[in-house]
Formats: C-alpha cells, structure tokens, sequence
C-alpha cells in the first residue's frame, strides 16, 4: 500500500469549455489531488528534499488550468496528471477536476471529473 499526500481545494482560473463564451472568459476551477508515495524515508529523516513537495504540486495544478487552453475536463486532469508523474518521488495521482459553474440549464453545484494515473 502506498504513502498518500492530499491537497484539496486548489483553486484556479482558467479558460476550459466547448462553448465561445467558456474560451473567452476565465471561470474558477477547484482541484482535489492525492499523491501516492513512499513516505517512509521522509518519515524517518524529516527532510524535505525526502518527499514531494506540495508547493510544487500546486503549482503544477495551477499552470495548467491557468496556463493552457482546453475544452475538456478530462483532458485538464490528464495534463495534471502528466505533469505531476514527472515528479520523481510521485508514483501515482488521483486527480478531481470541478468546473464551479457549469453551462447548464438547470442548477448545478458543479461537474466534476476524476482520474487515477501511475508510472
């Protein structure tokens, strides 16, 4: 079983949508994203350069939503996904997308689409 590291409630502006109005106008997004890990040497020497580090998790998360035009939430988390597997110590995310007001007709929290990767 894997070590996880959680951030929840990133959140983003960013221009992802199919209609004219979602490509020309920011929205925010919130992303939850859980790391899996091996923890232990952390754990034992309380270094940081020993594990990920979430600044650098968020960052990622925030540079493509607000970096990159999309249409699709899938294709958000998978570039999420992308960029955080590069990350040496990271060995498998699981990423939540929401888009917090979606096009639709009726009343809607928010729609949301999560993903799971590994190496």
């Amino acid at each position: 079983m894997a070590d996880l590291i959680e951030l929840k409630g990133i959140k983003a502006l960013g221009t992802i949508g199919v209609l004219p109005e979602e490509q020309e106008r920011a929205q925010p997004f919130e992303v939850d994203i859980s790391l899996e890990s091996d923890l232990s040497k952390s754990g034992q020497t309380d270094q940081l350069t020993d594990t990920v580090n979430y600044a650098e998790i968020v960052e990622v998360v925030v540079n493509v939503i607000s970096g990159e035009s999309n249409q699709l939430l899938e294709r958000v988390a998978q570039r999420i996904a992308d960029e955080t597997l590069r990350i040496h110590a990271v060995d498998a995310v699981t990423i939540t997308i929401r888009k917090l007001r979606p096009p639709v007709p009726h009343l809607v929290d928010h729609s949301a689409v999560t993903i799971r990767r590994e190496r």
